[in-house]
């Protein structure tokens, strides 16, 4: 069990102005950032026991989490090939 938060920017530190730059363009991809970020908030709580929550519930929100992750992935890669060449 990891005590660790996965925040975005450190998750995908490559992306890290990319994400920024989505947040501010891209209303689905701030909602699925924020959502994430909830979701991530959620598990570290229940990990660190400010906010316990049975195993199940726990393997649920990671699942969600990696879900949403998989998405922000992808929409940065796709982001990346229809970009513009100046």
């Amino acid at each position: 069990m990891s005590n660790t938060p996965h925040e975005l920017h450190e998750e995908f530190p490559e992306y890290a102005a990319k994400i920024r730059h989505l947040r501010e363009i891209d209303g689905h991809f701030y909602r699925i950032s924020n959502e994430y970020h909830e979701v991530n908030r959620a598990i570290h709580r229940a990990e660190t026991d400010i906010e316990p929550a049975d195993d199940f519930h726990v393997a649920e929100m990671r699942k969600k989490r990696m879900q949403l992750k998989d998405e922000i992935y992808a929409m940065l890669v796709g982001h990346e090939q229809v970009e513009p060449i100046v």
